[in-house]
């Protein structure tokens, strides 16, 4: 089929080409889009060169998916063209994912929400990917009440430029330009996204909102603090669960493993436990340290790792695409 890439030459873009390639799509036709100073750029894929295009050109293709990761105002702009042309598209921005119109989707937790009649479908945040998955079966069997959830976010989650301003610390060099606020290279920033009038910012509401709507549970309770930090690997998170049954330690690791998509590394007497250096490049979500809280009658902690450009972008993208597939809503020739 024909497949456009919309924010082709990104990070999260050039990391979706590669996981189409490493899950042998059927691209027949590889339309990449970029902006506008990046339009006649080739890209890789598959051996062959391909041409940087413009959105009205790949349009006029008429493509029949097309994989957005090009930011918000990208996506409000483009993802309706697209799907007027009768292109299904899968975006990675935070623009759709809160419309009550457009499905929210990790393949393993809620692909079944998905009809012949959307079009525009989001991709969650990355940090919440992570964090909902191995959740998904604790919910499903014991109820989930409340969760707390702190955030290590890797650099890579900003993209190519933030990448550039760390190795410029560490080399001793001024980073031009400078993406964060403050140094990044031997610093923690809590501060990802714009903040709001209430004090959290935008990425935390986005774990708080996202988790009800995939989970598809209005009821549970989330606070989230998200920050980042100076490693290109890979998100980490610790998060605190409150459940509503009771529960033993044992049958939380069982859960998260039988769920698919998740690996338990849980050995600390023999210092096994997720971390992100050891995630980079895998499409898993790793978890550890699970343990009782015990200052609550339901309560426990793990320590969750993925590969954020991975599982929690290109791939949960590709995944969807093939669920779309599967379904019939996409051709398999």
């Amino acid at each position: 089929m024909k497949v456009a890439v919309v924010g082709a030459t990104g990070l999260v873009g050039t990391k979706m080409l590669q996981v189409l390639e490493e899950r042998n799509f059927p691209v027949t036709e590889l339309l990449p889009v970029a902006s506008a100073k990046s339009v006649g750029r080739k890209v890789s894929f598959r051996g062959k060169e391909w041409t940087v295009m413009s959105a009205d050109d790949a349009i006029a293709r008429k493509p029949a998916l097309a994989l957005f990761s090009a930011g918000g105002a990208t996506s409000a702009e483009l993802a309706p063209r697209f799907a007027a042309a009768g292109c299904r598209v899968v975006d990675n921005s935070s623009f759709w994912r809160m419309d009550p119109d457009k499905k929210l989707v990790v393949p393993e937790i809620n692909g079944d929400v998905l009809t012949a009649e959307d079009y525009i479908i989001a991709n969650p945040n990355c940090s919440t990917i992570q964090m909902v998955l191995p959740l998904h079966p604790i919910h499903k069997e014991l109820g989930i009440k409340r969760i707390v959830v702190s955030t290590y976010q890797s650099v890579t989650g900003t993209g190519y430029k933030a990448i550039a301003q760390m190795n410029a610390e560490r080399e001793g060099r001024t980073p031009d330009p400078m993406i964060y606020p403050y140094p990044i290279d031997q610093n923690i920033l809590p501060h990802i996204d714009s903040f709001l009038e209430n004090g959290y910012t935008k990425e935390e509401m986005k774990m708080v909102n996202e988790t009800k709507k995939i989970l598809r549970d209005q009821s549970i309770e989330v606070s989230a603090t998200t920050v980042r930090v100076p490693v290109q690997g890979g998100h980490s998170e610790s998060i605190n669960v409150e459940t509503h049954k009771p529960f033993e330690v044992q049958q939380i690791r069982d859960l998260m493993a039988g769920e698919p998509g998740v690996v338990v590394q849980d050995d600390p007497a023999n210092n096994v436990y997720p971390m992100p250096l050891y995630a980079w490049g895998k499409d898993e979500v790793f978890v550890g340290r699970i343990r009782r809280d015990f200052t609550i009658p339901n309560g426990f902690n793990f320590w969750c790792v993925s590969d954020n450009i991975r599982k929690g972008a290109a791939t949960n993208a590709v995944q969807i695409a093939l669920l779309l597939i599967q379904k019939g809503f996409l051709p398999n020739d």
